[in-house]
């Protein structure tokens, strides 16, 4: 099954390093999935099929270019399995990359979904805001 992931939630790290991971994403992400950073400071979330599909396109590049992007995508890769309440942990060197202390903001990206910090999501929504509306004028909406 194909993700089509959408919406965004918010959600509290608990004293245990664990955030609730939305229900709607659960459902297509499946019962593990893989958590990583790659840019933006924030971290991106994959079910395994997807994984599997994003390993293939690196691993299609020029191998000196497949090397290195390897190495920088399965360096912080994590594999992760939600508790039964949807809780999954965040690895230290993870919460940093993206600049997490208390409070995440899940968003769906389509085929994976994205964990921001909140203050990054928003600093993000003023940016989308301030160069989107050229796009979309483009895109014809």
């Amino acid at each position: 099954m194909s993700c089509n992931l959408s919406g965004h939630y918010m959600h509290a790290i608990d004293d245990k390093n664990r955030v609730f991971v939305p229900a709607k994403h659960r459902e297509q992400l499946g019962e593990a999935f893989m958590i990583t950073h790659l840019v933006d400071k924030c971290l991106s979330v994959y079910s395994m099929e997807e994984w599997e599909k994003l390993t293939d396109k690196i691993s299609a590049l020029p191998q000196v270019k497949a090397r290195d992007v390897l190495r920088f995508v399965f360096a912080s890769a994590v594999e992760v399995q939600p508790d039964k309440q949807g809780r999954v942990v965040i690895p230290q060197e993870l919460r940093e990359y993206a600049q997490i202390d208390k409070n995440v903001v899940f968003i769906g990206a389509g085929k994976h979904a994205e964990i921001w910090s909140e203050v990054n999501w928003n600093e993000k929504q003023r940016e989308l805001e301030a160069t989107m509306l050229d796009t979309l004028i483009d895109l014809g909406f």
